[in-house]
């Protein structure tokens, strides 16, 4: 039987699309008072997973100018116009050249505005709990990113081409997947429809 134990998580934040739907990068998008890359970058360095590192590709001179260099490193997807696995393959090599010992990496994307440091640090914990090899979210009735991965799943990883992610990995290994509930994660940000959206809930609730 294997030990999924792991000692060392980083993070790759994947933010290296060119928004195309929306016709603008989502990456700078206010949300509570900042853009939506700056949050993402600030609910990351506040969990127990370090390192972070953040993919960027479409718009990258643009939203270097977004990323304290002090709390992230920066990977550049020069294949980004490829699809979302060339970002991860990038962040991945990226991680694991800068940090050797890392055995585990949590996955997650610049448009799930509604992610915490809790839920990051729930799918560390959760991991801890059940050794298993692969924590997600669970919501609506599909389970997805963030997520976190054994370093036994990373070749995995460098074998996906196109527009797949970590979704297809998950669907792989689904008798080997722990979950985390994530009551908004079904909320991302592709459209302009979407941020309006967003806003208004953000109203409703301040």
């Amino acid at each position: 039987m294997h030990n999924y134990t792991i000692n060392h998580c980083g993070i790759i934040l994947l933010s290296a699309g060119s928004s195309t739907r929306l016709g603008k990068p989502k990456q700078l998008l206010h949300y509570h008072g900042e853009g939506l890359l700056h949050h993402m970058v600030n609910v990351a360095v506040t969990t127990r997973a370090k390192p972070l590192v953040v993919v960027l590709g479409a718009n990258a001179d643009l939203l270097t100018a977004e990323i304290d260099e002090a709390k992230a490193s920066i990977a550049i997807n020069k294949n980004h116009k490829t699809g979302m696995a060339s970002s991860i393959i990038t962040g991945l090599k990226y991680l694991v050249e800068k940090n050797p010992l890392t055995d585990g990496v949590i996955i997650m994307m610049c448009d799930q505005p509604f992610v915490t440091d809790g839920l990051l640090n729930d799918l560390i914990f959760t991991q801890q709990q059940t050794g298993k090899p692969i924590v997600a979210s669970s919501y609506g009735n599909t389970i997805g990113a963030p997520a976190l991965f054994h370093k036994t799943i990373f070749n995995e990883f460098l074998l996906l081409q196109g527009d797949t992610g970590a979704r297809k990995i998950i669907q792989q290994h689904l008798s080997d997947v722990a979950t985390v509930p994530f009551e908004k994660g079904n909320i991302d940000i592709d459209t302009q429809e979407d941020y309006e959206n967003l806003l208004k809930g953000t109203d409703k609730n301040e």
